[in-house]
């Protein structure tokens, strides 16, 4: 005698139409009463196997207890209506629409008309799978329709911290990134100040100019740090702003208090140096660093494939984008800010000051 109870093993078998077999065979040999006692089930349950089974297995599969009948049924034109709302809104529960929108139907028939229509809720996206959906959106749109504009503080990085106080090297970076190609431009500082930020933007904003760069849509995003908006007090637009919004069609704008994943693009930017640039070169001095910085800038636009980006260089994408993109347009040189704002100061241009020096 089985030590086990025939609908137990019935829930935990694996194919139940084989066991279903041995015991019709069984019965055909010892007969009912003895096979419902072997098996510790009820006679009525072997003769209902015995009467379906006709030499094959399918004979022994579990019938469906739908009901033929179902006068509650909903219609095929209320089921659209369910599905095209659900589509609506992919990530709202049954129990959320059935609420919202003050639906007579039961949340069990609501979920079983998603079910069918392989519509079940999608819950919370995994952050890999938002970056890869936030990727796609951002490769459609135009150039320079975005510039992320950030600062990164070096004195906190220990391989480059010594080498920085024996040489007097830059203590800041400045660093703008085209959103949707990734190019980047550089410039450096001892100051994170209002006054150095405002001139790398209007340095970057002439280049472009005078490369013939399409700006009148273009928007320049940077956190609250005050070296983008000034005093947290000001009333009016900071130099940065003015500088930026100065040139047609361009708008400054700055993100919410404590999202800095807003500047993931640029931040990308910081992560990378450090780790290809910072924490692996040596620099004599002041000249050395900077010959430095334009090769590793050129080699990041020019050279360098991101994976984030199909494998393609930043200036790959800006020619996809633009192929009469002028060819000196990945080549605007890093300077140290506070230089260049002393030798304006010291020796006035009206003219403007020259932003194509190669290296």
């Amino acid at each position: 005698m089985c030590p086990y109870k025939y609908y137990t093993i019935m829930r935990q078998i694996k194919d139940p139409k084989t066991l279903r077999l041995h015991m019709v065979l069984d019965a055909q040999r010892h007969g009912v009463k003895p096979t419902a006692r072997r098996y510790r089930t009820t006679p009525k349950t072997i003769r209902k196997w015995l009467a379906r089974f006709d030499g094959t297995l399918a004979s022994l599969q579990e019938h469906s207890r739908r009901p033929h009948h179902s006068p509650r049924k909903l219609s095929d034109a209320r089921e659209r209506s369910l599905v095209k709302l659900k589509k609506r809104y992919p990530r709202w529960s049954a129990r959320r629409l059935k609420e919202e929108f003050h639906l007579q139907y039961a949340e069990k028939t609501l979920r079983r008309v998603f079910r069918d229509h392989h519509l079940q809720r999608n819950y919370r996206r995994k952050k890999t799978q938002t970056k890869r959906l936030l990727r796609d959106v951002k490769k459609q749109w135009r150039l320079f329709q975005q510039i992320d504009v950030d600062t990164k503080h070096l004195y906190d990085i220990p391989e480059y911290y010594q080498i920085m106080q024996r040489a007097w090297l830059p203590r800041y970076q400045y660093t703008a990134r085209d959103v949707t190609t990734g190019l980047t431009f550089l410039g450096f500082a001892q100051e994170c100040s209002l006054a150095n930020a405002t001139l790398f933007a209007q340095r970057i904003c002439r280049h472009l100019q005078q490369c013939g760069a399409q700006l009148d849509q273009t928007t320049w995003q940077s956190d609250n740090g005050s070296e983008f908006v000034g005093s947290w007090q000001a009333k009016h637009d900071s130099a940065f702003t003015r500088a930026i919004e100065r040139v047609p069609g361009q708008q400054h704008r700055t993100i919410p208090p404590g999202q800095h994943r807003f500047q993931a693009d640029v931040e990308t930017v910081h992560n990378l140096m450090e780790i290809e640039f910072y924490e692996i070169e040596t620099f004599t001095d002041r000249a050395d660093f900077l010959t430095k910085a334009v090769l590793y800038q050129h080699y990041f636009n020019l050279a360098r494939k991101n994976s984030g980006k199909e494998y393609k260089t930043p200036w790959q994408l800006v020619v996809a984008k633009d192929p009469n993109a002028h060819p000196l347009l990945p080549l605007l040189t890093p300077v140290f800010l506070d230089e260049l704002q002393e030798k304006i100061l010291l020796h006035p241009n009206p003219g403007g000051y020259d932003v194509w020096a190669l290296p």
